[in-house]
């Protein structure tokens, strides 16, 4: 099957992820007790998200009777809004951040919206997702906190950024160790990704570039060929002449399935050609006491043999966690400011300069 790895008799899926920098495991997640709560959670989510929006003018309707996805592209397509929040000039919140887990890496404010629902927690400390990563980095779990919930419309529904491209549209090539701190380097980080519902090929799933793991963190440009804001973390890409594009494969799966994912892999997503909505959840777990690469934002004990005493289990302490953090850092990394470095190259090195 396209995009799958043969589990070889003699390889594990650790010596699979070693070798190609990514494995692809099937039935790790429970779609009837973790996914379809996420789902039942997020129609709330929506629901507040489009009163909240009808009541200061900027939808027509709360659209109440249709399905969640109609619904969602009618507010993409109604609110005057820049998808991923790539214009950091912008003062307003971009649909993706109600959803998102995960605070911005800039212009946070004491109400910049974030989704830290339990039916999320429940996701991210999955006892059978935690046993799979055990196989990986082994039985001190920590949950990283560069974590995101990524639900990408029908690109031919939305419209069109200042690029003019769509406002939630493919991601770039990238490793996500280019998009952590300096500190994070050693940090032995495992990629997690998931979908909430079936990712086939023609809703734009990842695309990895096997083996390129082993070619060293790669330099990622801000703002690369105009594409995106001068922050990391903000669509900086990897040139394409830095790796071997040609070797990329598109990795589809069904709901219940991950992908896991060597830090130096490099990936991106295809565009969402399909009808329908393309949801997925990208989580980062790494050795506890390693750093995060976001040491300012809250992570957690998500497993521990030796002191299971300190594995957090409470969802709502966790959601008090983010919302700390956001009250802590509102006002940093605001529109000309950099008190949090993400662009270790900026757009001068010689690597960016097409």
């Amino acid at each position: 099957q396209e995009g799958h790895l043969v589990l070889m008799p003699k390889m594990d899926a650790k010596e699979i992820l070693d070798d190609r920098g990514y494995v692809v495991l099937d039935d790790i997640i429970d779609p009837k007790t973790v996914l379809d709560p996420i789902i039942e959670e997020y129609k709330n989510v929506l629901d507040n998200l489009a009163i909240d929006l009808y009541e200061h003018g900027e939808i027509k309707s709360t659209y109440q009777g249709l399905s969640f996805q109609e619904r969602l592209i009618r507010l993409y397509t109604e609110k005057e809004d820049s998808g991923t929040g790539a214009d950091e000039s912008s003062t307003r919140y971009p649909i993706a951040q109600y959803f998102d887990c995960c605070l911005p890496p800039i212009g946070i404010k004491v109400d910049t919206p974030i989704w830290c629902g339990p039916a999320v927690f429940n996701a991210i400390t999955h006892p059978q997702l935690l046993d799979t990563i055990e196989q990986f980095i082994g039985p001190e779990i920590y949950s990283n906190p560069i974590q995101h919930v990524r639900i990408k419309p029908p690109e031919k529904y939305l419209p069109k950024n200042k690029q003019g491209h769509a406002i939630v549209g493919p991601t770039y090539w990238h490793q996500d160790q280019g998009v952590t701190t300096e500190d994070a380097d050693e940090t032995t980080m495992l990629t997690v990704w998931f979908p909430i519902l079936d990712a086939p090929v023609e809703s734009g799933p990842l695309k990895v570039v096997p083996g390129s793991h082993r070619l060293g963190l790669l330099t990622h440009c801000p703002n690369y060929l105009g594409n995106g804001s001068r922050f990391m973390g903000r669509n900086a890409q990897i040139p394409e002449n830095l790796f071997r594009p040609e070797n990329a494969i598109p990795i589809h799966v069904k709901r219940g399935s991950a992908i896991f994912m060597h830090k130096r892999t490099v990936h991106g997503s295809y565009s969402n050609e399909s009808e329908n909505i393309r949801w997925s959840f990208d989580l980062r777990y790494n050795p506890v006491g390693d750093a995060t690469g976001r040491e300012y934002l809250p992570g957690f004990i998500a497993r521990s043999h030796a002191h299971p005493e300190n594995e957090l289990h409470n969802p709502i302490k966790w959601q008090e966690m983010w919302l700390e953090a956001r009250a802590s850092l509102a006002g940093f990394n605001q529109k000309d400011q950099n008190d949090f470095r993400y662009d270790r190259w900026g757009p001068s090195h010689s690597d960016c300069v097409a």
